[in-house]
């Protein structure tokens, strides 16, 4: 092996020229030159490919006891090591940004998702400048790069059109290439995509077989067999991270039928029997124990008879979604077989990026978009098995009940957000190298955590910790390589301290011992009350003969207890995670969290043809009266389609042109639709179309009333019974003279909602109206502008 000429500590490498002869002519004898050579990692360095899925608990694949079927996560893993004591930070976004840079989440500014950013350094979601990500590091030192699937780590102030786009994949995060999603889930069937930094609409729609998992894995398949075509030299880093299983649960029917009657004994049933199947494949010790289901999770024999045909069809669908993500990895993994290069590639097949979510309340959801509204109450039983037939298809945005995600996490305590117990942090792991790792089929037990990752896969590559990444100096990385287990399954755990934390619920590991404090309840958003930190109960484990937390000792051994609790509280320094934040709803609102918003004032001017806004680049309309000005050129021919729309079928509202009129609809998370449509057709030439909504008042969510101008006339008057006081969507945008996605009003698709004339511009106005129902345009610009 050759050595290595590059100081590879400070990146980029540096360029220093070699001083020779240099002659007059290029012609003379003694001119040379050595010729140029690409930049390439360490001789030896393998392909790398990490896969993380989303939302999965330890005990739902098969590959660990779970009764979803992932035969690819199997056949990987008796071909490398599954991992058994694997963490994740108990949150999407934290989880993600902690494992591309090897540091602690709150060390990266990611103490939560991005959504609920503050001004806290531990929970800013602004990732330090000293802490450069995995993929820059490999990048610079000469590895391909690319991504696939979700990215929940840009800041949303910084998640426009206009960037900045240093967080984004492609820009700042270190990957040459990004396919992908920005954000926390998005609709399977009809996402909102980008290409780099650019928008794209899905190459098919729901009708034509498109699914975001598939379209993924195409793009994957195809950027590597490119890449091995014209760079087989040089090794890639593919980061493929699909949204799946996150909810909104879509999958094809065929999926989902696979399991049919599998679940109706329901989640405590399950539990038992994914509890006996882990312990005949030895995924977990002989001696382990189920933990009980707690007071706050319903169990199935108290759960209503007539709603149990629900419940059951929402884990059906759930294990058919999560078996068809599985389907699609291993087409990724058998196209890097196919090219005769798997034994020479690092994979990192991690089944979730925290527990299973709770997220979907004890009944479920038919819109997960209810709950995180606090108007779960909508959807009533009857409500449910009305909608069960849809559950999974692109008519739905479904999540499941409680139980299941408890069940999915067997044979731990609790859920995804409950950082506190395994529950919420311990995921199946399966690594596989063949040219790195002797054994097949192997189980390794040590403790390890995300942060593991980078430094394994630097490791790996023979590639040192930089020091210096931009010019900028860096700071250590927080994780421990994995490497040391690989060839041992007996070698004492290096990684033997590590914190957790997320919205108040704590927990410390130390040499085999865990203690932790549960502070709030997943699914419980609003309502009820959350004890101060100080009141919070802490429990005592011993992992060394208790590898669910089964058993607690605090009561046994309170100086251990309070030897750990004060171990966790200088780690929390350490890492910024202080100070602690259990706020909810506040922390949605930008003034109250303290994080940058785009929108000041009182006023948004937008012109027509700007869209994919998402609502934090819009000003917020909910809970108060507002108006809607457009300038519109109609043609002789008359107008149709949307002036602006905000959401999609899963809630929003849209101001449009039906059969010559005016319309504004507000859809309630596709429950209840308000329309209001203007009497008169709207004329020919250059008008003003505003709509202006009275807020009702006294509270959230309440209703208003609508009224139609046609230049400042009253055209037409409604009412909207109800409004979401939270988030209109996850995934859903603002559009000016179109719709993206999923459409607000059944009026018009997405294909015919472009508007036919031209759109001057549209105003978006807070409060009661001051400008006697028609804006002087002399005066639009100077009131926009001072507004700001």
């Amino acid at each position: 092996m050759r050595p290595d000429r590059h100081a590879r500590t400070m990146l980029p490498i540096p360029d220093l020229p070699r001083p020779g002869l240099t002659t007059y002519d290029a012609k003379d004898p003694d001119t040379a030159y050595p010729p140029i050579e690409p930049l390439l990692p360490p001789e030896g360095a393998p392909n790398v490919l990490v896969i993380l899925l989303d939302d999965i608990g330890f005990g739902a694949s098969s590959a660990f006891g779970g009764p979803c079927a992932t035969p690819n996560a199997e056949k990987l893993a008796a071909g490398g090591l599954r991992y058994n004591r694997f963490h994740t930070t108990a949150l999407c976004a934290p989880t993600r940004q902690a494992m591309l840079t090897g540091r602690n989440h709150h060390s990266v500014g990611m103490g939560s998702i991005t959504e609920t950013a503050t001004s806290a350094p531990g929970n800013s979601s602004l990732r330090p400048n000293t802490k450069a990500p995995l993929a820059m590091t490999l990048k610079l030192n000469g590895y391909s790069t690319a991504q696939f699937g979700k990215c929940h780590e840009v800041p949303v102030w910084q998640s426009s059109p206009m960037g900045p786009f240093d967080a984004w994949p492609s820009a700042g995060g270190g990957f040459e290439k990004f396919y992908g999603f920005i954000g926390g889930e998005n609709n399977q069937w009809d996402p909102a995509l980008y290409d780099g930094t650019t928008p794209v609409e899905p190459p098919a729609t729901p009708e034509e077989g498109y699914h975001l998992t598939e379209d993924l894995a195409d793009h994957a398949i195809n950027w590597i067999r490119t890449q091995k075509s014209l760079m087989p030299e040089k090794p890639f880093f593919v980061y493929f991270a699909p949204g799946a299983t996150h909810a909104p649960h879509h999958v094809p029917k065929e999926w989902a039928d696979r399991y049919a009657g599998r679940f109706a004994d329901g989640w405590d049933v399950q539990r038992e029997r994914t509890f006996e199947r882990q312990k005949d494949m030895g995924v977990i010790p002989a001696d382990a124990e189920l933990t009980p289901r707690h007071a706050e999770i319903p169990a199935w024999d108290d759960m209503p008879d007539d709603l149990k045909p629900v419940l059951e069809r929402e884990m059906e669908v759930y294990a058919g979604f999560l078996e068809h993500t599985d389907h699609h990895v291993g087409r990724v993994i058998d196209a890097v077989a196919d090219l005769g290069i798997l034994d020479d590639t690092l994979v990192y097949y991690i089944i979730g990026d925290n527990g299973a979510s709770a997220e979907g309340t004890v009944n479920g959801a038919f819109n997960e978009m209810a709950n995180f509204n606090g108007m779960a109450a909508l959807e009533t039983p009857e409500f449910m098995q009305s909608k069960m037939d849809e559950f999974g298809s692109p008519s739905s945005y479904n999540h499941y009940a409680v139980g299941w995600a408890w069940a999915m996490d067997t044979p731990f305590q609790w859920t995804k957000q409950v950082a506190s117990h395994w529950g919420g942090t311990r995921n199946g792991t399966i690594v596989h190298w063949p040219n790195g790792i002797a054994e097949q089929g192997g189980l390794r037990s040590q403790f390890t955590h995300c942060i593991d990752v980078a430094p394994t896969i630097l490791e790996a590559a023979g590639i040192p910790e930089p020091t210096v990444v931009n010019g900028v100096q860096q700071s250590p990385i927080e994780g421990t390589s994995m490497v040391y287990t690989f060839d041992r399954s007996d070698a004492p755990e290096r990684h033997d301290l590590q914190y957790f934390e997320m919205f108040g619920n704590r927990g410390i590991y130390y040499k085999g011992w865990s203690a932790v404090t549960k502070h709030r309840t997943p699914w419980a958003l609003v309502g009820g009350t959350v004890p101060a930190f100080d009141d919070d109960v802490w429990e005592l484990y011993d992992g060394s003969v208790d590898y669910s937390q089964a058993h607690d000792l605090s009561a046994e051994q309170p100086d251990r207890l309070h030897a750990l609790q004060r171990l966790w509280l200088i780690e929390a320094v350490k890492y910024n995670v202080l100070p602690m934040d259990d706020r909810t709803g506040e922390r949605i609102s930008p003034d109250l969290a303290g994080r940058p918003t785009l929108i000041h004032g009182t006023t948004q001017l937008l012109f027509g043809g700007m869209g994919r806004l998402s609502e934090n680049s819009v000003v917020s309309i909910k809970n108060r009266s507002f108006s809607v000005t457009a300038e519109v050129v109609v043609p002789e021919a008359g107008a149709a389609g949307v002036i602006i729309a905000q959401g999609g079928r899963f809630g929003g509202w849209s101001l449009y042109v039906k059969d010559g009129r005016a319309k504004f609809t507000y859809n309630v998370l596709g429950i209840h639709e308000f329309p209001t449509e203007a009497t008169e057709v709207l004329p020919s030439g250059t008008h003003q179309v505003r709509m202006e909504f009275a807020y009702d008042g006294g509270g959230l969510a309440k209703g208003g009333d609508v009224t139609l101008y046609y230049d400042g006339n009253a055209v037409g008057t409604g009412r909207v019974a109800a409004t979401q006081p939270l988030v209109f969507s996850a995934d859903e945008t603002t559009d000016i003279g179109y719709e993206s996605g999923t459409t607000v009003s059944p009026d018009y698709t997405a294909a015919t909602s472009r508007f036919r004339g031209a759109i001057n511009w549209v105003q978006i106005d807070l409060g009661d109206d001051d400008h006697d129902h028609f804006i002087d345009p002399e005066e639009r610009h100077r009131i926009a502008m001072a507004t700001q």
